[in-house]
């Protein structure tokens, strides 16, 4: 969406609000609501008003725009966004992280919401589609989420011999959420083999890394159990059962293209799924135990018929060539 119909959406969410609260003798407010700090985020504000100024509104003059900032503790948004609620505020400008919006939309369903972030607002649930966002939420995305596989592609140009690249970020961040998925992990590293060999893509969901529930993400040393026990299942997760099950039908799936693969078939997959398959749907070299770990980027090779033997396990020689 361009400026323009950025600001012919503000005034078209926020007129008929504005103008049924310009009799009485308080000011309307408009409440903004910031993810993170301030400062950042003087240059968005700057046109924000702007946008009010051409609809007939000026700050101090006949409307009043109310802060909240969260300084990055997404925790404090809900909280944040109920004081703007009891402001009787006519709008809601989320910015500073899609975590505000997220919540602003959780605190009401009658204020108009607008927002301004990076990430995919049909991914993160702001809006039920583009072209019709329905609902009391709409606004404006960068979608920079989509910029992932791009900025790594830069840093292996930067640091081509760098196999292992570390982020930093907040935890709880919703974009962070979409760049990282393990889903989209795959289908980053996927993508850089269709770039290189002209090979189709097909995403299976099927061969996602094990759901891990409410501890996803938690640090080893805070966890609560151990995770990988065959018995333990994680909250809101899937259990080793459940797991292993789905590892079968997605090994099901992969095997069920050979026959009508014109050539060879290279599955981009996570550690656990491919424990499950070397455990259970593999035939090892003899007296080769599964790995108890798999390294980043290897390569395992699997003859394209039952039994399904493994020439080349957990290979990284590719990296060194």
């Amino acid at each position: 969406m361009r400026r323009r119909t950025f600001i012919a959406l503000l005034g078209g969410a926020a007129a008929s609000p504005l103008a049924a609260r310009a009799q009485q003798p308080a000011l309307p407010v408009i409440g903004i609501l910031g993810g993170q700090s301030p400062e950042p985020y003087a240059a968005f504000l700057e046109p924000f008003r702007l946008g009010l100024s051409e609809t007939g509104y000026q700050e101090g003059r006949n409307v009043a725009i109310e802060q909240r900032w969260a300084q990055s503790r997404y925790d404090r948004l809900p909280d944040l966004a109920d004081v703007l609620i009891s402001r009787r505020v006519a709008l809601i400008y989320a910015i500073g992280g899609t975590e505000a919006a997220v919540a602003a939309k959780a605190a009401t369903s009658t204020i108009p919401v607008l927002f301004t972030n990076g990430s995919d607002p049909v991914k993160s649930g702001l809006v039920a589609n583009l072209a019709r966002p329905a609902g009391n939420v709409t606004g404006t995305s960068f979608n920079t989420a989509g910029l992932a596989a791009k900025r790594l592609e830069l840093l292996h140009e930067l640091v081509p011999q760098a196999a292992t690249i570390a982020v930093l970020a907040l935890r709880g961040s919703v974009i962070l959420e979409e760049q990282l998925s393990d889903l989209e992990r795959a289908a980053m590293t996927a993508r850089a083999i269709v770039e290189a060999t002209g090979a189709t893509l097909a995403l299976e969901p099927l061969l996602r890394e094990r759901d891990f529930g409410d501890v996803r993400g938690t640090p080893y040393a805070e966890l609560p159990a151990d995770i990988f026990a065959p018995d333990y299942v994680p909250p809101r997760g899937e259990s080793r059962a459940t797991f292993e099950v789905r590892v079968a039908s997605a090994w099901r799936h992969v095997t069920g293209t050979v026959g009508t693969a014109d050539g060879s078939i290279a599955v981009v997959t996570h550690g656990l799924v491919l424990g499950a398959l070397a455990g259970h749907h593999l035939a090892l070299p003899p007296d080769v135990p599964p790995p108890a770990r798999w390294e980043n980027t290897s390569v395992t090779e699997v003859e394209g018929a039952p039994p399904w033997r493994v020439r080349a396990l957990n290979c990284c020689a590719h990296l060194s060539s």
